[in-house]
């Protein structure tokens, strides 16, 4: 595989951060072994966060191979990079051959990056995380690091909200890495992982260097904090029904890109919402 592509990502996308003027502040890149495989674990409130994670591969000279939602890898273009800098897609009715993929590549000493909370969250606080990052961390036995970031969501994020004001600061901050027994539970492996990053972005918005304007521009704190973005339970239920419209759209986009009529009304596959085991991939079952 070649990184070529990937090296004119990165500029591209130190050139947007130019562009913007973003106050970038990055502590704790430290935590990224600078070799070996690793897993690079972020909360999720801006459709850039993938570039801001990955600024921390690059500040230890590493590049950061994302699963990323399967409707960005559709558009050709798109999909051919994507592809070409060793991204992977994830269709989230058959989530574990992605994490095969993810084995795979921390198993070579690739740093994986995953957004365990599966999507955006509506509060800017932590929804519950699917325990896929701790999996391949455990199945691997590689460090899982921790990232918050804090910010972005006044650049880019849900609800159409898009802003190209100059200046934004942008708060990144990375933990001490969970190192996790060869038998450890990846759910309990999952709540130490909530805990840490929970801290952490504690800390970025502590941090932060701005406060809202006005009352109309408090829409990008929690509730908790005294912003006007949704609480928590409604939160999730917006997150919920926003994955739902975004996996009929991609599954419209997959059928026109195979010229294949539709035919009724797309059901999403629900997920049960007890707790599974989760197996290694070595030893599950080939999806049908």
């Amino acid at each position: 595989m070649t990184d070529r592509t990937y090296r004119l990502v990165i500029r591209a996308a130190l050139g947007l951060f130019r562009v913007l003027g973003l106050r970038l502040d990055v502590r704790g890149a430290e935590h990224l072994p600078r070799d070996g495989g690793a897993v690079l674990a972020g909360n999720h409130v801006g459709f850039l966060d993938f570039l801001f994670v990955g600024l921390v591969g690059r500040r230890r000279g590493r590049f950061v191979r994302f699963l990323a939602k399967q409707g960005i890898f559709l558009p050709p273009l798109v999909g051919a990079a994507m592809r070409a800098m060793g991204h992977m897609a994830v269709d989230r009715a058959h989530g574990e051959m992605a994490l095969r993929h993810a084995v795979a590549k921390a198993s070579q000493g690739e740093v994986v990056g995953l957004f365990p909370e599966a999507t955006i969250s509506h509060s800017w606080e932590l929804r519950p995380l699917r325990p896929g990052a701790a999996a391949v961390a455990t199945w691997c036995q590689v460090p899982l690091v921790p990232v918050a970031v804090w910010g972005s969501q006044r650049i880019h994020t849900v609800g159409g909200r898009l802003s190209l004001r100059r200046g934004t600061p942008v708060t990144i901050r990375v933990g001490e890495p969970l190192v996790p027994a060869p038998d450890a539970d990846p759910y309990a492996v999952s709540e130490q992982l909530r805990s840490r990053l929970d801290a952490l972005l504690a800390d970025a918005m502590d941090a932060y260097p701005e406060q809202p304007r006005d009352d109309a521009d408090r829409w990008w704190l929690p509730a908790s904090r005294g912003g006007s973005a949704p609480g928590p339970e409604e939160g999730i239920r917006l997150d919920e029904e926003g994955m739902r419209q975004a996996d009929l759209a991609a599954e419209a986009r997959i059928r026109r890109s195979r010229k294949v009529a539709p035919v009724g009304r797309p059901r999403r596959r629900r997920v049960a919402t007890g707790r599974s085991q989760v197996v290694p991939p070595s030893t599950r079952e080939s999806a049908s």
